[in-house]
């Protein structure tokens, strides 16, 4: 009898894993039984990325742009020799922090095409496969799409639009036997995170308006997606899971 908290030797497909987020969740999945796939655009990232997950277990890796069409031939071809897929984790995300005025028409069309599009463009590719094993997407999303943060407007647009493609795609997909969740992480201790925390006095900003005054961990938020993909969460989709030490809650 199959575990409700295993992937049972499954396949989980993870964009972005190199690094942050998408190396704890292949990391995670591993540790629960899945065979992982990991994606990620540098080479060099993603040998180092796949040199710690195979002491876990059994890891693949692709070389793969997802943000654009050419990029995702990588994925195509081995998608093609998959007979089925436990889970899909969208996790390719990236910013540019600007005010609205500011950004370029090329600037806008990158986080697009990066953040939302190749998203949407992934679950389509993933959608025959899933179906096949009764498989799981979870997107990774961000508490930017449910209020405002000084992230940027077409950051927090991509992530409000993931939210709604993701309540749709449940709906849709739930006849295929295809659940799709959200996590929405608030700021976690990544490289992109990173970058502005290290101003002392955003961090402390930060911290005041976080109940549990502290910065989240990848695993944290690995942990949410895992079990989003897993069995035990078999009749939960369309949902959206605030991983954010309480902040999207915080009134005065």
């Amino acid at each position: 009898m199959q575990s409700n908290w295993s992937f049972a030797g499954g396949w989980c497909l993870v964009s972005g894993g190199t690094s942050g987020i998408g190396l704890a969740v292949a990391e995670e999945c591993l540790r629960l039984g899945a065979k992982v796939c990991v994606l990620g655009r540098d080479g060099q990232r993603l040998e180092q990325a796949l040199d710690h997950l195979s002491t876990l277990g059994t890891v693949e890796g692709l070389r793969a742009d997802v943000s654009t069409e050419d990029g995702r031939k990588p994925l195509k071809a081995w998608l093609a020799d998959r007979e089925g897929l436990a889970a899909l984790v969208n996790n390719v995300g990236t910013n540019i922090r600007k005010p609205a005025l500011d950004y370029t028409d090329a600037e806008i069309r990158r986080l697009l095409d990066t953040n939302l599009l190749s998203a949407l463009a992934l679950c389509r590719l993933c959608h025959p496969q899933l179906k096949q094993a009764g498989g799981a997407v979870v997107q990774v999303s961000s508490v930017a799409g449910l209020t405002h943060l000084r992230t940027g407007v077409i950051y927090a647009m991509t992530k409000a639009a993931m939210n709604q493609m993701s309540r749709n795609l449940a709906c849709e997909w739930a006849a295929d036997g295809i659940r799709v969740n959200t996590v929405a992480p608030w700021y976690i201790e990544t490289p992109l995170a990173m970058t502005v925390l290290r101003d002392e006095r955003y961090l402390r900003e930060v911290l005041a308006r976080t109940p549990m005054r502290r910065i989240g961990q990848p695993e944290e938020v690995a942990r949410a997606v895992a079990f989003l993909a897993l069995p035990a969460a078999s009749y939960i989709t369309g949902q959206c899971l605030a991983v954010d030490g309480g902040f999207s809650v915080y009134g005065f």
